[in-house]
């Protein structure tokens, strides 16, 4: 396990637990005492928890409200999509992250890679969990588009999110689906939050679409758009050949995750 996806596991097992101990993140993840001391050391450092002695405790809701929201989904497939896509984001970038499952491992595992400290990153999104979880990285700028907050998504949908992405640029947009086909390309299962997404990948030099292989196949209400607006597909092992086969074949670049 390398050190972003480990200090992600350490996250996941403290929204789980209210507390770890060294000890007991050496026997989990295997990682020497020193270097498990380091990891809660760097989250502490970012407000992610709180140090004791011998361990660390939860630090605020901030970083466990995204954790609740998504933790009775396939996080193991989730976060390999969200490592994959994280390594697109070079230091200085302007990401955007639209709300969902996916997008939220995304930014745990921005928040989790070092290297990003110096020049930090931009994030612009309309989910507001994702703002709380990136706002415990004081190095990263995170500008949250407005709007009327759906509840099922944590979503900021309407037209105050629409005025605000017509007025700036991003180098990368990860964007979720409830859908993805051959034949219907990106569909969700809400118009306004199609709209949202349609616009944040407009905006962006890159437009990712991210998306598990639960997702693959399926049809949502709202179409969002096709392989001109989204060139690139990161899922993950689980995606059928068929279904990867037919995506390729309809433009797009599908990129598994392992």
């Amino acid at each position: 396990m390398n050190r972003a996806a480990r200090m992600t596991a350490i996250l996941d097992l403290l929204a789980d637990q209210g507390e770890v101990s060294v000890e007991q993140l050496v026997e989990r993840f295997g990682a020497s005492a020193a270097t498990t001391r380091r990891d809660l050391d760097s989250l502490a450092e970012r407000r992610l928890l709180t140090r004791t002695h011998g361990g660390a405790v939860a630090q605020s809701v901030a970083y466990e409200l995204p954790i609740k929201y998504r933790s009775h989904l396939g996080a193991g497939a989730k976060e390999q999509i969200a490592a994959a896509a994280a390594s697109l984001v070079t230091p200085g970038d302007v990401v955007g992250l639209s709300g969902g499952t996916t997008t939220t491992a995304i930014a745990a595992a921005l928040a989790a890679r070092d290297d990003l400290g110096a020049d930090g990153i931009t994030v612009v999104t309309n989910a507001v969990n994702i703002a709380a979880q990136l706002a415990m990285r004081p190095e990263f700028k995170v500008v949250v588009t407005g709007g009327v907050i759906h509840s099922r998504s944590f979503e900021l949908i309407g037209p105050f999110v629409q005025q605000l992405l017509a007025g700036i640029r991003l180098d990368i947009a990860f964007l979720g689906v409830n859908g993805l086909s051959a034949d219907d390309g990106a569909t969700t299962h809400d118009e306004a939050e199609a709209e949202v997404n349609r616009l944040m990948a407009q905006r962006a030099t890159r437009a990712v679409i991210v998306a598990d292989a639960s997702k693959l196949g399926k049809a949502a209400f709202a179409h969002v758009g096709g392989a001109a607006l989204f060139p690139v597909v990161i899922t993950d092992a689980g995606a059928p050949d068929a279904e990867r086969i037919a995506l390729t074949d309809a433009g797009f670049e599908v990129r598994v995750a392992e």
